[in-house]
């Protein structure tokens, strides 16, 4: 039996339906808002998997470009990988979900989300969360739910509740806030310098509207909900083997774990222990429980040691951040590049320019067609000493790249300013806690070093916490991988001196309070701070001048009604000026032309091309070109590309000509002076005319090149010197996880 919920929310209508598709699967829901519709399905295996202490949980986000009218633009013309966006989303509604999930569940769980319609006002993301948690709260699935999820934005100082993407055209935050009745589980942004104060706020307004989601929830959980499966209450925990070894250890576990050595030290002397324990229990014990208890143990100690002695692994104190280094100009021959080192974490970012056809083309649902800023991750094994197959980037590299980007979108100067297309790739040379965070680092660097102007200086730092009995908890500053993994939080923050830029939280307990949310921000604003002097110490502002690889991008303009001739039928035109000078040529709807090139001598024979092609031919203008054909009356000459002027037979010679053929040839180049043009806008020469001014020496005296280069080096804009910093930046409307 089908049923369904309604409420307004944000002034639009949430519609939860469920009962009328995929009634096979464990749940499903079909949730509308506005005209954007998803379908959700989510199933669990009736038995766990064998040999695993992790939650199985696989999120699938299927966009359908019939969603939004489109056809795929793949060779195929059907759906392929998933887009960035899509493997983003399905991030984000996994991270909703995945602390909800009993600590002993093992079963595979598949939540798949399929949208179905796109309105191209209301992002399907918020519905993929949203109808995850119905259709698993309706599920015979073990789920500690319902969840929500709502989008923030702030338009002119006012706080907007689910904004549409028109909306988020003109908003500095798009905050995404996840979270049960009681406490918020996730948190994601992207913002232009937002304070912590109304990063707060939003949060709290995005909560509130949250409870009113799960209010509907409820209702049709309430309805339609089935039984849940049978699991056991409490996790196996051999505790006659968790005495044994802890007794055998004795205070050898603490004291290595804490003795302040590095990662590769600590945990090599770990794995003694840990052998030391399996050889002295292995007549009476599996090797796999022993090694089990022996990691319980580690992450026992480990916290304990935080919240008891306030004593991290490396010895740092619990607001300190690791040993930090920055270098620019890397890597010869690429436009810019940076490395940044914190502790064992290493990222070397590169940056290359190109022009503004070299944008990326999406092919997606969204309303985006293109980006002319891109951030790409690398994520190679051997940055945490492993081997293991090398290949296309997972979603882990995808979520890294995208993160670090919209921190850095803000600060990237307005195409009007900085005519380019941008990409930085940043690679993960060495983890041991945040590469991503390092990765806005050095992303900063690469672009000062290549001489972009932007707006800031960009810095991130990644928060952990660890939380206690009877409410305690402790914030920690710049986590390092064994924090993370045993850790109760990764809150990464990026941002600029001004505020926040970016922010991720991810959490493994059940929610968090805004007070410790609160000083987390805090905390981290302190550390970001003495991350960006650090920067500073090493490259105060962006380079004065580009790199000598990189292009230089010339604007020009031409009359609107010029446009077709520099273009040329089917592009001919504009494609021989490629061509013949190797340089880029980007034209716009409103006359802009953008020739870009590292060569000013190509950069400068192309412009010389287009202004010749859109330059009107003045009467009295003294020109230089070809014969192109010759009649009986005279002899027609290419004073500019496509325009003949006639040149009468009475005309050419102070003399009586008998033929024209006696005077000039076709191919001939020769100097004419424009006498006029008749009432049907035919153009007059002479070549007489202008021996009697004295100017036949062979060179016009305002010869079609003259306005033509502007000087030997090009320049960004014709109009004026590129700026020290661009306008305020704005992180872009997708791309957002």
């Amino acid at each position: 039996m089908a049923h369904s919920v309604i409420r307004d929310i944000a002034g639009r209508k949430l519609v939860i339906e469920t009962g009328k598709l995929a009634n096979q699967a464990g749940g499903s829901v079909l949730v509308t808002y506005g005209e954007t519709v998803v379908l959700v399905a989510a199933t669990a295996a009736s038995v766990a998997r064998d040999g695993i202490d992790f939650l199985p949980l696989t999120v699938d986000y299927e966009e359908r470009s019939y969603a939004a009218g489109k056809i795929p633009g793949s060779f195929f013309r059907r759906e392929g990988r998933p887009s960035q966006e899509a493997t983003l989303t399905a991030r984000l509604t996994d991270r909703c979900l995945r602390p909800l999930f009993p600590k002993n569940f093992h079963n595979e769980i598949q939540v798949i989300v399929t949208v179905l319609s796109a309105d191209q006002e209301n992002d399907p993301d918020l519905l993929s969360i949203i109808g995850a948690s119905a259709a698993l709260s309706l599920s015979d699935i073990p789920f500690d739910g319902p969840v929500s999820a709502t989008r923030v934005g702030c338009i002119d100082g006012k706080i907007i509740v689910n904004p549409t993407f028109e909306q988020l055209k003109d908003s500095k935050l798009d905050l995404v806030v996840a979270g049960t009745q009681e406490s918020v589980v996730m948190v994601e942004a992207g913002s232009d310098e937002i304070s912590e104060e109304l990063i707060l706020e939003a949060v709290n307004i995005g909560q509130e509207n949250n409870r009113e989601i799960l209010e509907l929830q409820k209702e049709i959980i309430s309805i339609a909900a089935k039984e849940k499966m049978d699991i056991s209450a409490d996790i196996n925990i051999n505790t006659e083997l968790s005495d044994k070894t802890a007794a055998s250890l004795g205070d050898r576990l603490y004291s290595t774990i804490f003795s302040g050595v590095e990662k590769g030290e600590r945990d090599g002397a770990l794995d003694v222990l840990k052998e030391e324990v399996q050889l002295s229990l292995a007549d009476d014990y599996p090797l796999a429980e022993v090694s089990a208890i022996f990691e319980s143990l580690v992450k026992k100690e480990v916290r304990r040691g935080i919240l008891d002695n306030g004593e991290r692994t490396d010895g740092r104190g619990l607001t300190e951040i690791r040993p930090m280094s920055c270098e620019t100009s890397v890597i010869p021959r690429v436009h810019g590049s940076g490395l940044f080192n914190r502790g064992k974490t290493q990222i070397m970012t590169v940056l290359t320019l190109g022009s503004m056809t070299d944008q990326q083309k999406l092919d997606t649902i969204s309303p985006a067609e293109s980006k002319r800023f891109m951030h790409h991750y690398n994520f190679p094994p051997y940055s945490v000493g492993e081997v293991r197959r090398v290949g296309n980037p997972g979603r882990r590299e995808i979520g890294h790249g995208a993160l670090a980007e919209r921190a850095i979108a803000p600060v990237i100067p307005d195409s009007d300013q900085f005519p380019y297309t941008i990409r930085l790739v940043s690679e993960a040379f060495s983890s041991n806690g945040s590469t991503s965070m390092g990765s806005v680092c050095g992303s900063t660097l690469a672009l000062m070093d290549a001489g972009v102007p932007i707006k800031a200086a960009v810095a991130g730092i990644a928060m952990g916490l660890v939380m206690g009995e009877e409410g305690r908890y402790a914030i920690l500053t710049d986590i390092q991988g064994i924090e993370d993994f045993l850790g109760d939080m990764d809150f990464k923050v990026a941002g600029t001196a001004n505020g926040i830029n970016a922010l991720q939280m991810d959490i493994k307990v059940k929610g968090i309070t805004p007070q410790i949310m609160g000083e987390a921000l805090n905390q981290a604003k302190d550390a970001r701070l003495i991350v960006l002097n650090k920067i500073n110490e090493t490259i105060e502002a962006p380079r004065s001048d580009l790199s000598p690889h990189a292009p230089r991008m010339i604007r020009i303009t031409i009359p609107v009604d010029k446009i077709g001739t520099v273009i040329g039928p089917g592009g001919k035109t504009i494609r021989s000026i490629i061509e013949d000078t190797k340089a880029s040529i980007d034209v716009e709807n409103d006359g802009t032309v953008i020739v870009g090139s590292s060569d000013s001598e190509a950069a400068n024979k192309a412009i010389a091309r287009i202004e010749d092609l859109t330059r009107e031919v003045e009467i009295g203008g003294i020109y230089t070109g070809k014969v192109t054909r010759i009649m009986n009356f005279g002899a027609f000459v290419e004073v500019l590309p496509g325009k003949d002027a006639l040149v009468h037979i009475s005309e050419l010679s102070e003399e009586r000509v008998q033929s024209v053929e006696d005077v000039v040839s076709v191919g001939d180049e020769v100097t004419v002076m424009v006498t006029e043009k008749d009432g049907m806008g035919r153009l007059n020469a002479s070549l007489k005319a202008l021996r009697a001014t004295g100017s036949n020496d062979g060179g016009p005296e305002r010869t079609d090149r003259e306005q033509g280069a502007g000087g030997d080096k090009p320049e960004w804009n014709r109009r004026s010197d590129p700026p020290s910093s661009g306008p305020r930046g704005r992180f872009p409307g997708r791309n957002r996880r």
